[in-house]
């Protein structure tokens, strides 16, 4: 691991200072404000969690519904028999588990393929955890009472985003990211050199399943009463790929930049025009993928590098004159 830079230091202290003050916001509104904040601090932390995995390798997953519902009914199963932070931990050890299981199973797979299997993965754990309802318990959702507060869950989701994004920068300078790298450079080339595959990815792949699963049993308190429709909906997903394309994800801090826009988007657009959310997010996936192949931050690397290349040209052609 090599050693911390100045610049990366001066980018944690401004991180640092962004995030104190966004602690500080349940103590100025408890209203709408926080209601959207921990809609953003939320869908910060699934985004940053699916980047971990499918930022380096491109692999296209569409499992998060599938881990997110695993970590919700770790806690709805369970509310009146353990503590909160014990089933946080037991929702993480089950998205770890089923990534694993999921990641021998697929990772394999390329392309088409891999996203096709992921899609279906959460649709049938929502159909056998319908059927395990009915058939065992005759109730068709839970109940989940805490104590709990919005503004509790906020503080809880905005920690566990700092906690995405520090082990993602360490994953990042470890051997697991550079293996990761030249994975999605090219699989072939790694497996040539010595690097075993499949091994990194289904790791890789557990730490984002376990991270986007604590997510999950975070928000179970939020809902109150938990559904199998509700807690493996397909639509989280989508908005995951979605906001994180948006952002980019050649860069750690990418999806950020796509989630806390299109959050605010989405919820104009969604007390405006209720039933017209698929049609917008059809459209929005469209204009990204045509107009933002690489999110905003690809974009902006790319013109930053252009003004680059021609200052760097000015000032060769001012010498040679």
């Amino acid at each position: 691991m090599s050693a911390v830079s100045a610049g990366e230091i001066r980018v944690g202290l401004a991180g640092a200072v962004v995030v104190a003050l966004a602690a500080c916001l349940p103590l100025v509104d408890q209203g709408f404000y926080l209601s959207i904040s921990v809609n953003i601090v939320l869908y910060a932390a699934l985004c940053t969690a699916w980047t971990l995995f499918s930022g380096p390798t491109h692999y296209v997953s569409l499992a998060t519904a599938a881990f997110f519902g695993v970590g919700t009914y770790s806690v709805a199963l369970w509310i009146d028999q353990l503590p909160f932070p014990a089933l946080v931990a037991g929702g993480a050890l089950a998205g770890a588990a089923l990534a694993g299981v999921v990641g021998v199973a697929t990772l394999r797979l390329s392309g088409v393929y891999f996203v096709i299997f992921t899609l279906g993965l959460a649709e049938l754990v929502r159909q056998i955890v319908t059927w395990a309802q009915a058939k065992f318990t005759t109730r068709v959702g839970l109940y989940v009472f805490t104590d709990f507060t919005e503004k509790h869950i906020y503080w809880m989701l905005l920690a566990l985003a700092v906690a995405v994004f520090l082990a993602g920068w360490l994953i990042n300078r470890s051997r697991l990211g550079f293996a990761m790298r030249i994975i999605g450079n090219d699989e072939t080339v790694a497996r040539h050199v010595g690097i075993d595959t499949a091994r990194a990815k289904i790791l890789l792949f557990m730490v984002s399943g376990a991270f986007i699963a604590i997510a999950g049993a975070i928000s179970a308190p939020r809902y109150g009463y938990i559904q199998p429709p509700s807690a493996f909906n397909p639509m989280i997903s989508f908005l995951v790929v979605i906001m994180a394309l948006l952002g980019g994800t050649s860069r750690l801090w990418g999806p950020l930049v796509g989630v806390v826009p299109f959050v605010i988007a989405m919820d104009l657009i969604s007390a405006r025009f209720p039933n017209h959310m698929p049609i917008v997010m059809g459209l929005a996936f469209l204009a990204i993928v045509y107009l933002l192949p690489h999110g905003v931050t690809g974009r902006l690397e790319q013109v930053w590098t252009r003004l680059r290349n021609r200052r760097a040209l000015a000032v060769g052609a001012e010498r040679t004159a």
